[in-house]
């Protein structure tokens, strides 16, 4: 029955009628000035954007694309899984050169080769197809891309998406097109999800339930096998003896003034205390030691004296590092409503982790908080009142049991997608 239905959705009228829109918007971008905007844009990896690949290429190979730095972390112990199998040779793909620093850093030692995504234009999707031969397809999270998933049905060459995820938001979106993107997502040999709220974002767009499985995330196996790589006292030198250490992560515009008032509430009681802010977009970074200034000294990690408060981070790639070393930290994107970030790094080292309530992209934030590894704060008291407590050695004490508890029940997603995968080889 969900073989008919799956079939019955690429055969629909909408389907087809959307898939033909689809494709003459894409080629008109193209061709009136698209392609030498893009160009601009991306001036690292050109012809790999347009499907042209050396003789040396890789071909029979695992595709596994992952658009940046989230996915690519997702994408590594999935990877690391199917070297362990010593199967097909393994190809990883990527857009942004953030995506492609981080895949330098972890997936180099898991694959044969690197290569910036195609474009979704029909040709260049067709030109990669036949350099790389591939013989099964996988996207990481939220790669949903019309063309290349069409293309490869048409070669009938197996499409899997791996720690699938649907944002409310996207999903609110998807809906205004229900019936086109039912057929999209239907080019997927299957949908391997992290949580059941994934599985049923997806069922409402239409998508058969057999197409479904909840697989458990991905990045848990990655952090696990990260944890084990972190050097636990690079950071150090950024406390003040025995003071306190806190640290506010991928904070968004409108977060930084309640974090730096949660701040200056608990100097009260610890005036020797610091603050880490890590910004989710660096380029914010003056702006927020700016502000800082107000609270205390300030200074950027770029240019870093011994005598600070507030240190900003400017760079990327610093955050999970600065973990181990912090008293308790709190995840921003949940203050502001951006759908949360990624709460299970800094519980993986059993801190106190605090979040705001806008946490939409983490359904598994309700389960984290109810057994204690992580907790709700509102505003700049709440924060400060946690940030106190999270000194107290019954505290910390409790919130490492919690987090141990949580990592405890769930982990192995990554394994069991490659199983389901290497099951269609």
């Amino acid at each position: 029955m969900d073989r008919d239905e799956a079939q019955a959705a690429f055969e629909a009228w909408p389907y087809r009628l959307g898939m033909g829109v689809y494709r003459a918007s894409v080629s008109a971008f193209f061709a009136w000035g698209g392609l030498s905007r893009l160009k601009k844009k991306y001036k690292v990896g050109l012809k790999e954007r347009m499907g042209e690949f050396g003789p040396d290429a890789p071909q029979g190979v695992l595709w596994v694309h992952a658009v940046s730095v989230g996915e690519v972390q997702s994408a590594f112990p999935l990877l690391m899984a199917a070297k362990e199998a010593n199967g097909l040779p393994r190809v990883l793909s990527t857009v942004t050169t953030t995506g492609w620093e981080m895949a330098e850093k972890l997936a180099v030692r898991c694959v044969d080769a690197m290569i910036y995504n195609p474009w979704d234009l029909p040709r260049f999707v067709n030109r990669a197809l036949d350099a790389l031969q591939p013989k099964v397809y996988v996207a990481m999270e939220t790669e949903r891309w019309p063309n290349m998933l069409a293309a490869l049905r048409e070669r009938n060459i197996p499409a899997f998406l791996a720690n699938g995820r649907l944002s409310e938001e996207s999903a609110r979106k998807l809906q205004r097109q229900r019936r086109f993107w039912r057929g999209v997502l239907c080019c997927f040999e299957r949908l391997l999800v992290r949580y059941e709220a994934d599985k049923e974002a997806f069922l409402s767009l239409g998508v058969p339930e057999g197409k479904i499985i909840t697989a458990g995330d991905c990045k848990v196996d990655a952090m696990l096998a990260r944890k084990d790589l972190v050097n636990a006292g690079k950071w150090a030198c950024l406390r003040r003896g025995k003071a306190p250490l806190f640290l506010a992560g991928s904070t968004h515009k409108g977060e930084d003034e309640t974090v730096l008032d949660a701040f200056g509430k608990t100097r009260e009681t610890f005036p020797a205390a610091r603050l880490v802010i890590t910004p989710r977009h660096p380029q914010r970074a003056s702006r927020i030691a700016t502000v800082a200034r107000a609270y205390g000294k300030a200074a950027l990690l770029s240019a870093q004296t011994s005598d600070w408060d507030v240190l900003v981070v400017d760079k990327i790639g610093v955050l999970f590092e600065l973990y181990p070393t912090v008293d308790a930290a709190f995840i921003g994107g949940s203050l502001a409503p951006k759908g949360g970030q990624n709460l299970m790094e800094p519980a993986l080292f059993g801190i106190q982790v605090t979040h705001g309530p806008y946490m939409s992209d983490f359904p598994d934030t309700a389960r984290m908080d109810k057994l204690g590894a992580s907790r709700t704060v509102t505003d700049a008291k709440s924060l400060s009142d946690a940030w106190l407590e999270a000194l107290e050695p019954r505290e910390r004490e409790r919130a490492q049991r919690a987090c141990q508890k949580y990592f405890d029940s769930i982990g192995g997603a990554a394994r069991r997608c490659w199983e389901i995968i290497r099951g269609r080889l």
